[in-house]
């Protein structure tokens, strides 16, 4: 996931002789350091709690945390609080891989059908796939199926249970190892193939070849027996009390709970100092610059740059002072998670928190450990950050106009339009660069007027043309950050036939809702994740950045290193009884012109279908304003939404069953086959 860190230029690296006395040093500036910045983050950053470790050398010599382990009691976060680790868990998942390889059980360059028998695509490209490109985001797959992966006091293995089938119908989109892009589904493959080739299931694995060798009592799965008291709370806006434990059933992917003493020990195992555990040889190959096996962006100085699960082993800004420092970040739904370690130091930090985001955590983890090597004497000093000047606008050659055109990243497209030397673009990097302008300031850059990021277009080997973006951001009271990207690629004109054209334009602006995803998912507090509105580019032939095939069928149209090419999809519809439905990574939705309004008497019964699929409702004016109570079983629930798909309330994560309906908003109810439910509507 997105990592932020301090970036700093350059320095100058003491290199002094590590001994003991360094772990019993007095580290009172690290320490305040530590708890000035874990208040900033739970005070400004939307964190309950949080909770970080240093280990130097095998030995923790900064454990502390910051906020409360359950708002309603005040209890602090301890060492021994719980938290899930989000992606973090792909280190995991990526050490047991190894694992095998050094025990002559697997080669991680032969193909993975050798392991998985029934892993089939029909697109017969998947027979190249290896598991190193798993464990580089190389392979080539769409992405991520999130169906029914992250569930409330649910540990249903379903998303597992049917990712080999879901595939089988699927196709790439590139050629498995011609470049990065993250990539979930690689990281559940090998959780399967852990299983296929250990005999394990992977739960087992990881307690017997992990946990027990290194006494880890609080590294666990959601399919392991233990107190889940010890998990620290999570809340969401609007909803009084926490949220139930939110298991992530993608174990592989992101689905272990630890704590950051247990992850900081853990470190050890995937920088080589535990060869009982996985070899020295392994962990160096985790290392390996493996981004620049295939297309990437040409600057070093960055945040992501992948390895063999590592999100980047060669972090800015350690780099700028000669460290190598390798990074993992993680997210869940509500939990959130940062490794970072420095092999050729052994001194590895982990920070975990219920809310918040990884983001975050990261920029935390870098700070800390700069001022941890300060205070070593490793470091001379921790370096300014970086400054710059206002963008002067130079002209601008005539064949930069060449560049103008629609752009796609997954999910949407623009129209970038080159005038005058200046280019209006909407928000980056996930909204973390504002709208704005850039100016031509030379040098093949169009820079924003305070200069902290730049834009060019990349034409790479493979024929494309990218919008690339190098930002340097800042958190408030967490630092400066660097990135560099590729935002956008540039995509060819799709002229579509008038039938088709009518067909698509019907579809542009409507909804369709999400069918297949239990009612004790973490998702219903995300409804962007369940319902897809569908937008048509109509003059280039394109929808939500998929690339229209015919009346029926857009796909995937993006071929985007890094982070902004993952988790594409197709867009496939169907008619089932005259109503559209909407199929995408094997999960159905249902056209907004399919839902009815909900009976506006005083008492109705609302039934789950015989194939578990969710009911919506429409909420009009006969119904707003109007307090709904359901009498729901303990299978079923329901979530209501306003007009611009807010949460009001979702009854299995608040357990309130009444609620006054929003004007125009809408209503699903979710269980199990046959459930009913009784809904009485009654004036405030």
């Amino acid at each position: 996931m997105k990592k932020i860190a301090s970036v700093l230029i350059t320095a100058m690296l003491f290199a002094l002789p590590v001994t003991p006395a360094f772990a019993q040093a007095n580290h009172d500036t690290v320490k305040q350091k530590a708890q000035a910045l874990a208040s900033e983050m739970v005070s400004n950053y939307d964190v309950s709690g949080l909770q970080y470790a240093i280990m130097d050398h095998g030995s923790i010599v900064l454990s502390d945390s910051a906020g409360v382990y359950d708002k309603a009691t005040k209890e602090p976060v301890t060492k021994d609080t719980m938290f899930g680790i989000g992606s973090v868990s792909k280190m995991h998942v990526s050490a047991a891989t190894m694992m095998l390889a050094d025990s002559n059980q697997i080669d991680i360059d032969k193909p993975l059908i050798t392991y998985i028998k029934e892993f089939k695509m029909v697109d017969e490209r998947y027979k190249e796939i290896t598991p190193r490109m798993l464990m580089n985001h190389s392979s080539g797959l769409y992405g991520s199926h999130y169906g029914n992966s992250m569930l409330f006091d649910d540990n249903d293995t379903k998303n597992h249970d049917e990712l080999l089938v879901k595939l089988q119908s699927e196709v790439l989109k590139s050629d498995p190892g011609e470049y990065s892009v993250y990539c979930n589904d690689g990281f559940q493959l090998l959780e399967l193939l852990v299983e296929r080739v250990s005999g394990l299931s992977y739960t087992e694995f990881i307690e017997q070849y992990i946990s027990t060798p290194l006494d880890l009592d609080s590294t666990k799965t959601p399919l392991d027996s233990f107190d889940r008291e010890r998990l620290a709370k999570t809340y969401f806006p609007g909803i009084d009390q926490a949220l139930p434990v939110e298991n992530a059933n993608v174990l592989g992917t992101g689905g272990i709970y630890s704590t950051a003493e247990e992850v900081s020990k853990f470190a050890e195992v995937l920088i080589g100092n535990r060869t009982d555990i996985l070899s020295e040889k392994s962990a160096k190959a985790m290392q390996n610059h493996e981004y620049r096996n295939g297309i990437w962006v040409s600057e070093e100085t960055n945040i992501v740059n992948y390895g063999l699960g590592w999100d980047a082993v060669r972090l800015a800004p350690f780099s700028d002072y000669g460290i190598t420092a390798l990074s993992k970040g993680g997210d869940t739904v509500m939990y959130h998670a940062a490794l970072t370690t420095l092999p050729d130091h052994d001194i590895s930090i982990a920070v975990l928190s219920s809310g918040g985001s990884s983001i975050f955590n990261n920029a935390f983890a870098s700070i800390v450990l700069l001022e941890y090597l300060k205070d070593k004497g490793m470091i001379k000093d921790i370096l300014p950050e970086k400054t710059f000047e206002p963008s002067l606008k130079v002209e601008m050659p005539s064949e930069y106009l060449s560049y103008s055109g629609l752009y796609g990243s997954v999910g949407t497209t623009i129209n970038i339009g080159i005038k005058n030397g200046e280019i209006d673009l909407p928000a980056l990097s996930g909204g973390e660069i504002p709208p704005q302008k850039y100016v031509y300031t030379g040098n093949g850059q169009f820079k924003n007027k305070d200069g902290n990021v730049a834009i060019s277009f990349d034409q790479q080997k493979n024929g494309k043309t990218y919008l690339k973006v190098n930002a340097y951001t800042n958190l408030p009271g967490l630092g400066q950050s660097v990135a560099v990207m590729y935002e956008y690629q540039k995509l060819d004109t799709n002229l579509l036939n008038q039938t088709t054209k009518k067909v698509w334009e019907n579809r542009n602006g409507k909804s369709y809702y999400a069918l297949d995803e239990k009612i004790t998912s973490g998702f219903y507090l995300a409804p962007k994740v369940l319902n897809k509105n569908i937008s048509v580019e109509m003059d280039h032939g394109y929808a939500n950045g998929t690339k229209i095939v015919d009346e029926n069928k857009a796909v995937n149209a993006v071929e985007i290193p890094m982070m902004n090419g993952r988790d594409a999809f197709d867009l496939n519809f169907y008619k089932l009884n005259h109503t559209e439905y909407l199929k995408i990574d094997g999960q159905s939705y249902i056209s907004e012109d399919a839902i009815q309004p909900i009976y506006a008497g005083g008492s109705s019964i609302c039934n789950i279908p015989f194939n578990g699929q969710a009911v919506w409702y429409k909420i009009d004016e006969k119904s707003a304003n109007r307090v709904m109570t359901v009498e729901a079983p303990s299978s079923g629930g329901f979530a209501v939404y306003d007009v611009n798909g807010n949460v009001m309330n979702f009854s299995k994560a608040s357990n309130n069953h009444s609620v006054v309906l929003p004007e125009s908003g809408t209503i699903v109810f979710g269980g199990n086959p046959g459930d009913g439910f009784r809904i009485n509507l009654k004036d405030k």
